[in-house]
């Protein structure tokens, strides 16, 4: 309890100093796009996606209405049918054979449909899922895995082993995939569908990938194209298992959705995260976001993942209330999937993605490699006394908040712009990511070193540096957002020093 007090008094301080940014609005853009989300269309796609019989990656792709060909062909024309202002395109790649579940080279093609900013169109907000499915078939289906059953439970963070006859085989199995992940392939399309008739400042890119089944393939060559090419990306929202309320052991629930983002502090994906709470509970207070600082649930993955290790700021949506016996099985159907509930999620996902699609950039908080300024003795960067922010691209271009380049005294990169100013005061700077002219001004936030999500904002005006006097920078955490002029918020840009690295000291001999 003591250690939590100067974090209080602190917070209370600045109440009592300082003005409080503005009062939270609805944009009424965003709310007519949350409201024309419809359950009957998700319906209707997962429907459709079932029709096919299998999507295994390995199934089928020159059947007119079975297999996996079939059903990414239905999904780039039901894409394409949305609106003329959709980019419909196929993202192609020739996988060569490798592993227990690609048993032979396989064409692997992921469906994106790309609606294109019109004042920051080089910035991407990804919504995705998955369109494959898998049936293990090597139990009964229905049956988990596990004390009691005939087959032994399989350790955390791995897959039962399958010999390659076994996947061919596998491969032409009846796998409906309903709820995995038919649920986020059809949030994906419909979100398509409604944002498609609106005009956003960002580039929106609904992905559904292929191979997710296979150890994450699509998402993973993309995310790896992406980044060779420099390309930027504020944020993945990845949607997967998203259509169950019941879980298998009993437990009800359809007032919440999980979003596993990272377990570093203050990572781009946990400012995601917490930008997910934030808005998302704004815009549906009726639906309470369960953010979970993991980066999935134990020892498994997402379509997410590789994003977040190419150093992208990447979520994934989820059920809390997964039925097991389920997954990967026959019995994935509509029938034991709720509809209503992934209708609920992905009004979460537009209530998010049309926000950061309309806010501006983060700004810039991180000191160009080489810059002025440096690091002192204590590790405090003197942004207060050397000149400008400098450049960074944040999470957009993968950077994971740190900069790139050599390091200084100590081993360490180069470091955000927060510096002791006078000695005991607090010095923030920024600068814009962009063009000023649409930004409203700015907000610092602050919480303890041990909240979970910012506890204290204070709206600063149009400024690129604010002093908290007395306030110390070793005992709490801070951050900066943009305000737009429209009242849309930025993700949070936080000042968090890269990890200090370890070094080699000459001795003599």
């Amino acid at each position: 309890m003591i250690r939590r007090l100067p974090a209080i008094a602190l917070l209370l301080c600045l109440s009592a100093m300082f003005t409080i940014a503005d009062e939270k609005s609805i944009d009424p853009k965003i709310r007519k796009i949350i409201d024309d989300i419809s359950e009957a269309r998700i319906k209707s796609n997962i429907e459709k996606l079932v029709s096919f019989g299998t999507r295994n990656t390995m199934s089928t792709q020159d059947d007119p209405v079975h297999g996996v060909g079939a059903a990414r062909q239905w999904i780039f024309k039901e894409l394409q049918s949305y609106s003329p202002r959709l980019e419909v395109k196929f993202d192609k790649y020739r996988v060569k054979k490798q592993g227990q579940r690609i048993f032979k080279d396989v064409d692997l093609w992921n469906v994106v449909a790309v609606l294109p900013g019109k004042k920051s169109p080089e910035t991407q907000i990804l919504v995705s899922g998955h369109y494959d499915t898998l049936n293990l078939g090597n139990r009964v289906a229905g049956t988990p895995a596990g004390p009691g059953s005939e087959a032994a439970p399989v350790p955390v963070g791995e897959r039962p082993q399958i010999i390659p006859e076994e996947s061919e085989k596998m491969a032409e199995l009846p796998a409906p995939g309903a709820c995995d992940d038919g649920s986020g392939t059809a949030t994906v399309m419909e979100l398509a569908r409604v944002m498609s008739q609106y005009e956003f400042d960002k580039t929106l890119v609904f992905v559904t990938f292929a191979g997710e089944e296979q150890g994450l393939v699509g998402s993973t060559l993309m995310a790896a194209r992406m980044k060779k090419e420099n390309q930027i990306i504020e944020a993945v929202l990845n949607n997967d298992i998203i259509g169950t309320e019941v879980a298998g052991n009993g437990r009800v629930g359809n007032t919440s959705v999980s979003v596993f983002s990272d377990d570093a502090l203050d990572s781009p994906s946990q400012q995601l995260a917490r930008y997910i709470h934030d808005v998302a509970e704004r815009y549906i207070p009726a639906m309470k976001i369960n953010n979970i600082f993991m980066t999935d649930r134990l020892g498994r993955g997402g379509d997410h993942t590789p994003f977040h290790l190419e150093g992208f700021a990447a979520i994934r949506f989820s059920t809390p209330n997964e039925i097991y016996a389920n997954q990967h099985r026959a019995t994935d159907t509509l029938e034991n999937m709720s509809v209503p509930y992934t209708a609920r999620v992905a009004r979460v996902n537009a209530a998010v993605a049309a926000s950061l699609a309309t806010a501006p950039k983060p700004p810039v908080i991180m000191r160009t490699p080489g810059a002025r300024g440096g690091t002192g003795h204590d590790g405090a960067a003197r942004a207060g006394r050397d000149g400008d922010a400098a450049s960074t691209d944040g999470a957009g271009r993968g950077a994971a908040g740190a900069a790139a380049g050599g390091r200084g005294p100590g081993g360490r990169r180069p470091g955000p712009t927060i510096s002791r100013g006078s000695g005991y005061d607090a010095v923030l700077q920024w600068r814009a990511a962009g063009a000023e002219d649409s930004i409203k001004g700015y907000a610092v936030v602050i919480r303890a070193t041990t909240a979970p999500f910012w506890e204290q904002e204070i709206y600063v005006g149009k400024v690129n540096q604010f002093t908290l006097k007395d306030v110390s920078i070793d005992d709490a955490k801070f951050g900066v957002k943009a305000i737009g002029a429209d009242g849309q918020e930025s993700l949070v840009s936080a000042y968090v020093y890269p990890p200090r690295q370890k070094t080699e000291i000459e001795t003599v001999q």
